[in-house]
């Protein structure tokens, strides 16, 4: 008897249809799966055995084979207990059910799911990545744990029906029991209205404020240099709540990922939130940029349409921060294996804090630096030119005075001002950018460069003046003009102006002061 079952697996961020065929024979007593199974899949043997056993169904006491298909697809991944499991027990009843209604169920429906021992069903990994493969390939719906169903309703157009155990399952398909499908949840992305932090809870920092607006409105990358205590932190926590909410497709995007990555908030189906990741510097690269076998996304995956802070950034391994330099620069990565490869989206927002010497007080008028120069440029060459070119803005955080501390500012702003303006300057970004393949300017390519900043007269001959003097290379000159065109849509400026490029170039500090 042979019974096939329709379900999917994980391919990077992606899903992929697989196709289950259960076949049960006359021989000896035993079960194999053929078909690229990873270990995780072989395991499930003993698993789904003790499952439907508990669940109170008997076990065929015959041979059992179970296809995978595509057989040359690498499978991975809990997802297919389910399946399995329903194909070995719909064989048992193929003669007593009804076929059609039999047929229905298991040709336009996706099986997933995890078996426990006691056969109930586990939540899995993904499921927003395969309720938008079914949709795409025409499949009526998918039957899944009841605790991923929040995730797969964000997806219209698609049944989406929540099991807890292996007994409903049968139920349902054998039409002894009726299911309704969860309603379809729209995903409204919204900003927190109850917030822990914000930006008028910072002391003084104006520049640096600054530069954070600036960073959130054309997505720019940032680089804090400062003393310890200067707030470096404090600033760096607080640009998530200045950038505007998740658009549909940023939360589908984003959810997408974490989703593959299990790291979606328990009791959230869709991530609402831009995030915010903050790795110690002990992480490894595969952790940070991704990897693993299957591929796995890192925390720069983790991080797409938000924030990744990396704080003390010199005290990170440099092998590791050293691959950040091509997923800055493409807004994505491809983790190539020898049995195949993954590609995980990077946009995101850097935001790095450093020292400016190892005791960290070189240039503070508090304290004295007791670094020799040698320490100081050791320390500084750990960031390499290549890297800092990739930096939009390098900002200089002063301590903050006595005076500032103890008499705070009646008008600071709050986060939901700036991010008024940040939001209005986006919407210019994107209307020049309707017919183009980016939306902000932070990703602007030379051919965007050279259609969108247009310099005068008076504005080349500054930034003549200023490559001449500070010796910046042509990603430097780049990244100025693209700062340039940031400001010029906070000012509601058409045109770069003088004043722009002047701001713009005051970013580059690292520029102006690489050797102490």
């Amino acid at each position: 008897m042979h019974t096939s079952i329709i379900s999917a697996s994980l391919q990077g961020i992606e899903a992929v249809n697989i196709e289950v065929e259960v076949d049960v024979s006359s021989g000896l007593p035993g079960m194999t799966i053929v078909g690229l199974a990873d270990h995780a899949i072989r395991e499930s043997r003993d698993r789904i055995r003790a499952a439907i056993k508990n669940a109170g169904y008997s076990f065929p006491n015959r041979r059992i084979t179970v296809n995978l298909a595509p057989a040359d697809l690498k499978k991975e991944g809990t997802t297919l207990d389910l399946p399995i499991a329903t194909g070995i027990l719909t064989t048992a009843l193929a003669a007593t059910a009804d076929q059609a209604n039999l047929t229905s169920w298991l040709q336009n429906y996706l099986f997933i799911g995890e078996l426990s021992l006691d056969g109930s069903i586990k939540p899995v990994r993904g499921c927003l990545s395969i309720a938008l493969m079914a949709k795409k390939h025409g499949y009526r719906g998918i039957i899944l744990p009841r605790k991923n169903t929040a995730e797969a309703a964000a997806i219209d157009d698609l049944e989406i029906i929540g099991i807890e155990n292996i007994q409903e399952v049968m139920q349902l398909i054998t039409g002894k029991l009726v299911i309704q499908p969860c309603e379809h949840q729209p995903v409204r992305p919204k900003i927190k209205t109850v917030d822990t932090i914000d930006f008028a809870e910072v002391r003084g920092q104006q520049h640096a404020k600054r530069a954070l607006e600036i960073a959130a409105t054309g997505g720019h990358n940032l680089l804090f240099i400062g003393p310890p205590g200067a707030g470096k932190s404090m600033l760096a926590k607080r640009l998530r709540t200045i950038l505007p909410p998740l658009t549909f497709d940023e939360a589908i995007e984003t959810t997408i990922i974490h989703s593959v990555a299990g790291t979606v908030p328990d009791g959230d189906g869709i991530m609402y939130e831009r995030p915010f990741r903050h790795p110690h510097h002990t992480i490894s690269d595969a952790a940070l940029v991704g990897g693993g076998n299957p591929p796995r996304p890192g925390e720069i995956s983790l991080a797409h349409h938000g924030v990744l802070f990396l704080d003390e950034l010199p005290e990170f391994r440099k092998n590791v921060i050293e691959m950040l330099r091509q997923p800055l620069e493409d807004q994505h990565i491809i983790i190539a294996r020898a049995k195949g490869s993954a590609s995980f989206p990077t946009t995101f927002i850097l935001v790095a804090a450093m020292n400016p010497c190892p005791c960290g007080h070189y240039g503070d008028e508090q304290h004295e630096c007791t670094c020799t120069m040698t320490q100081i440029q050791r320390y500084r060459a750990k960031i390499s030119g290549p890297l800092l070119d990739r930096i939009d803005l390098h900002v200089e955080v002063p301590a903050v005075s006595a005076e500032e501390l103890l008499t705070p500012k009646a008008d600071e702003e709050r986060s939901a001002v700036i991010r008024e303006r940040v939001t209005a300057a986006r919407h210019l970004q994107e209307k020049r950018f309707a017919d183009q393949p980016i939306y902000q300017n932070g990703a602007m390519g030379e051919a965007h460069i050279r259609k969108f900043c247009r310099l005068d007269d008076r504005g080349k001959k500054l930034v003549e003046q200023a490559i001449n003097k500070l010796g910046l290379s042509a990603r430097a000159y780049s990244r100025i003009l693209k700062v340039a065109r940031t400001i010029a849509d906070l000012a509601g400026c058409k045109d770069i102006q003088v004043n722009h490029l002047a701001e713009a170039i005051q970013y580059r500090s690292l520029d102006r002061r690489m050797a102490p």
